[in-house]
């Protein structure tokens, strides 16, 4: 399998605020939603999540526009991105509002490598079991239908990762 780079920009979280998730039986994904063509970092979503009252940003990882893949909450850490699903669940969100845009080819293979990564680390079966879209857990359009509509190609993509 490829060796993937997470940078981590060194997100600090208050004292007892994370707990420890169960296990993980799921990996939820995301878009970042807001205008077509912003791109924020997990900083700045980290910063905008606090504005919120939150512990700091609710995804576990995210994937930039640019395919660079950067790490928010602690993986260990239950998230805050799917209601009823976190204490199971890793969040990974890619930037962009896939209701109005449609991802760029490097976050998919980014996000398939992420998958397969992930996948192989937690025991998980890169299949639509294990790999979800918000949508599928809730009742919003999440992560837009131009993300939704690769699922199965991104879950291929990560099998075939996974395989390397």
């Amino acid at each position: 399998m490829e060796a993937i780079h997470v940078v981590d920009y060194g997100l600090r979280f208050p004292s007892g605020r994370l707990g420890a998730r169960d296990g993980t039986n799921l990996v939820v994904l995301h878009h970042t939603g807001g205008a077509a063509g912003e791109d924020p970092s997990a900083a700045e979503i980290d910063a905008a999540h606090r504005r919120l009252g939150w512990a700091g940003i609710g995804y576990h990882y995210l994937i930039r526009k640019n395919g660079a893949i950067e790490s928010g909450r602690p993986a260990y850490a239950v998230g805050a991105h799917t209601e009823g699903a976190n204490g199971e669940s890793l969040g990974v969100a890619l930037c962009g509002n896939f209701c109005a845009e449609a991802p760029s080819a490097v976050q998919i293979e980014a996000c398939a490598m992420l998958l397969a990564v992930l996948s192989a680390a937690f025991g998980l079966a890169p299949d639509r079991a294990h790999i979800v879209g918000h949508r599928d857990l809730a009742a919003t359009a999440c992560p837009g239908d131009a993300l939704y509509a690769r699922m199965q190609e991104l879950i291929g993509k990560a099998g075939w990762y996974r395989e390397q």
